[in-house]
């Protein structure tokens, strides 16, 4: 009779086992939470445990050894799972190994520890990244140019900028706003900080910012930028102290020789552009498409490209998405202009109506970085003063996973490139 309860018992424990081998995150359709999903990756990564990033399954799917503890997170969350047996574990991974099927399994081994380079006094915008950390409760850390100067920069794994001016012109809102406290307010404290940091000019500050982003970068560092982060870091590059800031921004006038001194060579994304030299434009140079654009809202889409996900595995990484066509929306920096883009970089979506590039990827060193144009997905036209965005009306927002693609991206074991 023990007999027949120790094998009884056995038989419980082994069905058990192989019905909870593994949770499975899907992130297709079938997904009620995408942006709250990657949290669930992230928190399983910073509990020390792996998860394998499944491309092009399902949307870019999770696939987790089964514990009670991430069961439990993924319904407190809100998020969908499914609990798969061993042999329907099997039948994935056989699946996706297939060499005619465009899918491929990258390990995600170490949750990156994050910083967000923002402004920490409050300023009438939001910024699209935090709002997808915080929504997604990933942790990140705020850094701003007091921080980056004393070299902290190597503590962190991945570097976010969003609405920043990297020139010095404090994003060009002197025409509009020069009267509003907060302008005012933020004029005095970046040039406090400037001079805190032995530097006469708040653009020269900036400048040496821009390095030491660089050089993050360089050394091996992840860096993703959204808005006119993307545009103004390459223009304080490639100006590299050259005097691009009228005397409302610095006090004394401009180089009248800037545009034939700027060094491409130093830009992350862009060469041969033009910089817009009038105080008073919105935009810094010819490199956003904002000013000459003709695109309805109803008919902006960006399209994202299909990359080999056995071949090309970081940019299938940086798209997987449950749609290719992502709503489009505007930004201080919209758009980027084909034209100026370089060669070597890597257009990973693009707005094929007026033909301008959306999404880009490099590398930099040992680094890589990401461009992402606009503002915030779900905020087509977001201005000064607007109310921050309500993530709980859009949490399976395509255009936000594109964000937290570039957060997990770090975590992925670094695989040998097939030639």
């Amino acid at each position: 009779m023990l007999k027949k309860h120790i094998i009884l018992l056995a038989l419980v424990l082994l069905t058990t086992f192989c019905r909870a081998a593994s949770i499975l995150i899907p992130m297709d359709e079938e997904q009620t939470n995408h942006l709250k999903a990657y949290g669930i990756t992230f928190w399983v990564l910073k509990n020390d445990l792996e998860a394998d990033w499944l491309l092009n399954y399902r949307g870019g799917s999770f696939l987790i050894k089964y514990t009670s503890q991430i069961e439990s997170e993924c319904k407190i969350r809100g998020v969908s799972y499914e609990v798969i047996p061993d042999a329907k574990v099997i039948a994935i991974l056989s699946e996706i190994a297939e060499p005619s099927v465009n899918m491929d399994i990258v390990k995600l081994e170490k949750a990156p520890k994050i910083a967000v380079y923002s402004p920490k006094n409050k300023l009438p915008w939001d910024d699209a990244v935090t709002l997808a950390l915080t929504y997604a409760e990933i942790p990140y850390e705020v850094i701003y140019d007091d921080d980056v100067l004393k070299g902290f920069l190597p503590k962190y794994d991945w570097l976010h900028l969003h609405h920043e001016d990297f020139t010095g012109q404090y994003s060009r809102f002197w025409g509009p706003f020069r009267g509003a406290s907060w302008y005012m307010e933020d004029v005095k404290l970046q040039e406090d900080v400037a001079r805190r940091n032995g530097f006469k000019k708040v653009s020269e500050m900036k400048l040496a910012v821009a390095k030491n982003i660089r050089d993050f970068v360089m050394g091996g560092g992840f860096m993703f930028a959204m808005c006119s982060g993307t545009e103004t870091l390459d223009i304080a590059l490639a100006a590299n102290g050259v005097d691009i800031c009228e005397s409302m921004f610095d006090g004394d006038g401009v180089d009248p020789q800037a545009q034939s001194k700027l060094d491409f060579g130093k830009t992350f994304a862009f060469q041969n552009f033009r910089l817009n030299m009038n105080p008073m434009a919105n935009d810094f140079s010819n490199i956003d498409t904002t000013p000459t654009r003709q695109i309805d809202q109803s008919n902006d889409f960006f399209t994202l490209f299909d990359f080999s996900a056995k071949w090309d595995v970081v940019p299938t990484m940086l798209t997987q998405n449950h749609d290719k066509v992502i709503k489009g929306f505007m930004g201080k920096t919209t758009a980027f202009r084909k034209e100026v883009v370089k060669p070597d970089v890597l257009v990973m979506g693009e707005t094929k109506l007026v033909s301008e590039a959306r999404y880009l990827h490099g590398e930099y060193g040992k680094g890589q970085w990401t461009f992402y144009g606009g503002h915030d997905p779900e905020d087509y036209q977001h201005i000064v003063g607007d109310p921050s965005t309500d993530l709980n009306l859009h949490p399976n927002s395509p255009g936000y996973r594109l964000i937290l693609n570039n957060v997990l991206f770090p975590a992925a074991k670094k695989k040998k490139q097939k030639t």
